[in-house]
């Protein structure tokens, strides 16, 4: 890993990685109907924190997609595959926490799939891609905007949390009881 960024312009450098990011989690966002972003939480009320927080957020994301297409990725070294493993676990998360949202019911949150593992299994899986992104090129300014992003996002998720609180009530307090945040086993009741 070196102390300088790496900005080579090539084939095979960690746009390839940002593909999935971009056609599966960026763009049906800008495709779907207004009813489908309302299930899905997108008319959420933030503080004027939280708006910031949330373009930070954005901003990140987009500038790391940005960055990817000058990072070169680190072909046949054990870190490659040790981020290309961690990547598409990370993709495999966030395609099952897509699909559970968007076969979900609105009237109940999403406590099943995925989403019995992890109450915010799309943010993991966002940060495995990213930081599984960062270790195949051995990108040390990636993996520091990953965990920038990571501290932003765990802000971000209290007022998603109490969004859902103020939804679906006592059903969702029960869940957050029994799901961890991030990751885990589940606790029985």
């Amino acid at each position: 890993m070196s102390f300088i960024l790496d900005f080579e312009w090539g084939l095979w450098n960690a746009w390839i990685f940002m593909i999935y990011l971009l056609f599966f989690n960026v763009f049906p966002y800008v495709a779907l109907d207004k009813e489908t972003l309302k299930k899905l939480g997108a008319e959420m009320p933030l503080s004027e924190t939280e708006k910031i927080i949330s373009n930070i957020v954005t901003f990140l994301i987009f500038a790391l997609i940005a960055y990817s297409i000058f990072l070169p990725l680190k072909l046949d070294t054990v870190w490659f595959f040790a981020g290309l493993l961690i990547y598409l676990l990370g993709a495999i998360i966030m395609a099952l926490a897509g699909y559970n949202l968007i076969t979900a019911r609105g009237d109940k949150p999403v406590t099943t799939g995925v989403y019995s593992f992890s109450r915010n299994p799309g943010y993991l899986g966002l940060l495995l891609v990213l930081g599984g992104t960062g270790i195949a090129c051995l990108s040390w300014v990636f993996l520091l905007f990953t965990t920038v992003l990571l501290v932003l996002l765990h802000i971000s998720v209290v007022s998603e949390e109490r969004f859902c609180l103020q939804k679906y009530g006592d059903t969702y307090r029960e869940y957050m009881e029994r799901i961890p945040r991030w990751i885990g086993m589940p606790r029985s009741k």
